[in-house]
């Protein structure tokens, strides 16, 4: 029988990306499928082939005047200030009167939510409709995320007239599916390992699945430039850091650090930024928007990125060594201290400044054989998980207990 299935993301394709796999598999499946997010997201979602249910964006004069303080602060302080401020309050704040409308008027048996996104959660509590959290990051950041987000979700519960401490506990116990291989991952209590034990209903605590079938893609660039024996270097920050002026110079310097290396590099802007601000182009350099990372990480040699989630995982798929630099969000910090730690690529602080390193950085990946064989022992640890449509019969059966 044919069931009804709410995804709901934030609007941010790191943060959409990863539960796509799933929500068409879902769809494939028979099931009647809807996303949940902010109007301006809109076409993300309908790119993707799915339907789309919108709730309000924040105000830009609101969310612009919390983002203009973050390059003041600490990275440690403007991280608890993205979560609670931006996530925990104003988006969550913004999402759940429409959210709940969706949840009244058409009554799913089971809501998806991405980990940023609180308006489905208080819905899904307010209404005992079951739910899941769909990983965009390791286990560990959950537990740093819930002492940072007592407060909003506290005042969530208010809004969505629920008991106080309804919404945190309800994020605390809820099943997580996860593409992060085990290995990997870190989610005890003592950092050291994963919890992949059944809770009720035979649902895993965390669920673990693989997005399609990287090791098997040929690969394709958006154009020819340089010398193609050379190895070549992804390099990528993310959809919305062309967007932050003082952050948004990595991309030159990074052009700049890497101009005298005998590789070829793509790098991608996003769609804030504009690859003409960044001409002259070294000669070794092709500079796009946007180009999909599927088509990229097959051919690539290695790849420079910031630490988001969607990226590292793309690479990590594909057997890439990574240099990781990460810029604005604590979770960018974990993935690239995880990254090095299991030596499948090298973690470079400091945002902007660490480009004077990243030449030797890149150089160390291409050239250290121990540093690909774990990147591609990762490749195959997640080739090894079972495919998204295997999280289906899951899902049905979280949806079947309400």
């Amino acid at each position: 029988m044919a069931m009804r299935m709410l995804f709901a993301t934030t609007a941010g394709t790191g943060h959409f990306g990863p539960m796509t796999s799933v929500a068409r598999a879902c769809a494939e499946a028979g099931h009647e499928v809807r996303v949940a997010a902010p109007e301006s997201f809109a076409s993300h979602v309908t790119r993707a082939g799915l339907e789309h249910v919108p709730f309000d964006d924040v105000p830009p004069e609101v969310m612009g005047a919390v983002f203009g303080r973050l390059p003041s602060m600490s990275p440690k302080e403007a991280n608890a200030t993205v979560v609670r401020d931006v996530f925990g309050r104003l988006d969550a704040q913004a999402a759940w009167p429409r959210v709940q409308e969706v949840v009244d008027d058409w009554a799913p048996d089971v809501i998806l939510r991405e980990p940023c996104e609180f308006g489905s959660l208080a819905a899904a509590v307010r209404s005992g409709v079951p739910h899941v959290e769909m990983a965009i990051g390791l286990g560990n950041l959950q537990r740093w995320a819930g002492q940072v987000l007592v407060d909003p979700l506290g005042e969530l519960d208010v809004l969505a007239g629920l008991d106080r401490g309804s919404c945190a506990a309800a994020m605390s116990s809820a099943p997580v599916f996860s593409q992060v291989p085990p290995s990997l991952d870190i989610t005890d209590e003592d950092g050291s390992g994963t919890n992949d034990d059944a809770a009720g209903g035979g649902v895993p605590t965390v669920m673990r699945y693989r997005d399609g079938e990287a090791s098997t893609r040929s690969g394709t660039l958006p154009t020819t430039w340089g010398d193609s024996e050379r190895p070549l270097v992804y390099v990528t920050f993310g959809s919305v850091t062309a967007g932050f002026e003082e952050l948004s110079t990595v991309f030159r310097l990074s052009l700049e650090a890497l101009a005298d290396l005998p590789v070829r590099v793509l790098l991608t802007t996003g769609h804030a930024g504009d690859p003409e601000m960044l001409r002259p182009w070294p000669r070794n350099a092709h500079v796009e928007q946007w180009w999909p990372q599927d088509d990229v990480m097959p051919l690539a040699s290695a790849m420079v990125g910031h630490g988001g989630f969607g990226t590292m995982m793309s690479a990590l798929a594909a057997g890439v060594p990574q240099v990781l630099v990460p810029l604005f969000a604590f979770d960018q910090e974990v993935n690239a201290q995880r990254i090095d730690e299991v030596g499948a690529g090298v973690r470079l602080g400091g945002r902007q400044t660490a480009m004077s390193g990243l030449a030797e950085a890149v150089n160390r990946v291409l050239d250290d054989a121990g540093v690909r064989s774990r990147a591609e022992a990762l490749a195959d640890e997640i080739a090894g998980l079972p495919d998204a449509s295997e999280v289906v019969p899951l899902v049905e059966a979280m949806a079947a207990v309400r």
